[in-house]
């Protein structure tokens, strides 16, 4: 796993990059968490293709688990990828609303997620 920086209006923001699953459970994702604040990151960016598929089942309660957490410490989280591919109601429910909040973002580019950093 690698940690890349940016500086946006004098915050830090992880860009998380791997070639392995870095969030394959609820636990994971608080270690990531707590990890990355602990480093002072702000806000932190990580990538769908290094989340477990299950999180993208909401029956697992992955997402929700994860996604709690980082709401509780109020460490806003970027997710980028194509989720097009996830055709069911809830799940694009579930994107639609956690977006409409500002703290989880579901984008398509690190640009965008970049730039719903910025504001």
């Amino acid at each position: 796993m690698k940690i890349k920086t940016h500086h946006i209006n004098n915050l830090s923001i992880a860009e998380v990059t791997a070639d392995s699953i870095v969030i394959g459970s609820a636990q994971d994702g608080l270690d990531l968490l707590g990890d990355l604040y602990y480093n002072n990151f702000d806000k932190i960016i990580v990538y769908e293709k290094n989340i477990t598929p299950d999180f993208f089942d909401l029956k697992t309660k992955i997402a929700g688990d994860v996604l709690q957490k980082f709401s509780n410490y109020r460490i806003p989280l970027a997710i980028v990828g194509d989720f097009t591919q996830y055709q069911s109601k809830s799940m694009k429910d579930f994107i639609f609303e956690s977006n409409k909040t500002g703290s989880v973002n579901f984008v398509k580019t690190l640009e965008e997620a970049l730039e719903k950093f910025s504001e």
